[in-house]
């Protein structure tokens, strides 16, 4: 027998080892992938409704981390042109934090939760999801709202600190509404591609994070639990109105988000997998 016969054994398969490689380098495939997420749905959409409040809570908390990092990184850099490619990955810290921590985040439940919804559709599991949407999401804004308040106490941040995340937060409190909503679309798409992707990234997962909410930043993006950090940090230093918050950031920002997320990004990639599903 020559040598390529002695390594692929007499039924033509590899050896063991070789076959247990080839298996760790091959590409999952777009149904395996759906079904990935799939369970992991299942398991937020069984969770008990305390967990899930505070794993919410503590999202919008450590998210807020972002505002702040990024702010940090505006102050202590010189004023040049290009900085913003530097001071844009603070934007990423609290990402990292929140999805390697495995908290709940409301914008990957615009993919994970929904396709399990896709999967096999019925009012007892829409109201599971939109069950989880709405403590989630609460929560979240919760957390922001409570790291908002901690941020504006000035023996946490210096003067010149609180200038930055003044000017900040402004930005984001003087957008309009419909550019909220079309600037969440992209943000949205993004965010359930890192979901998408995060079960091929191994141990790339912290770069795989940093890389999309990079560019969620630097594209001047609407995140819709960031920026309710940033806005209600904005109404705390009376640059806003609760109005504003809620339908001028909030409310379009949110939309732009779950359009992109689930009715874009979720709605193609079950697209593509349905027929396989169907078998």
């Amino acid at each position: 027998m020559d040598v390529k016969n002695q390594a692929f054994g007499a039924a033509g398969q590899l050896p063991a080892g070789e076959e247990l490689s080839l298996e760790e380098h091959e590409r999952l495939s777009p149904h395996i992938l759906f079904e990935i997420i799939r369970r992991d749905g299942e398991e937020e959409l069984a969770r008990p409704r305390r967990a899930l409040v505070f794993s919410g809570l503590a999202a919008g908390l450590i998210i807020s981390f972002s505002f702040l990092f990024k702010a940090v990184l505006t102050l202590y850099l010189p004023d040049f042109y290009g900085a913003e490619l530097i001071t844009c990955l603070g934007y990423s810290a609290g990402f990292v934090m929140v999805i390697l921590g495995r908290m709940q985040l409301f914008t990957e439940n615009t993919i994970t939760t929904v396709i399990p919804l896709f999967r096999r559709p019925s009012p007892a599991k829409l109201l599971r999801v939109l069950r989880l949407w709405g403590l989630v999401f609460l929560s979240n804004l919760l957390g922001t709202t409570m790291a908002a308040l901690f941020l504006s106490n000035p023996w946490l941040v210096s003067p010149d600190l609180a200038a930055v995340l003044h000017d900040m937060a402004l930005h984001v409190a003087q957008t309009l509404p419909a550019a909220n909503i079309i600037r969440g679309v992209p943000a949205g798409i993004l965010i359930a591609a890192l979901v998408w992707m995060m079960p091929v990234s191994r141990s790339f997962s912290f770069f795989l994070i940093v890389f999309f909410t990079y560019f969620i930043a630097l594209g001047g993006f609407s995140h819709v639990v960031v920026g309710s950090c940033e806005m209600a940090y904005a109404v705390l230093q009376g640059d806003a109105t609760l109005l504003d918050y809620f339908l001028r950031f909030l409310l379009p920002t949110g939309i732009g988000n779950v359009l992109g997320g689930t009715f874009v990004f979720t709605l193609l990639v079950y697209a593509q997998v349905s027929e396989e599903l169907k078998q």
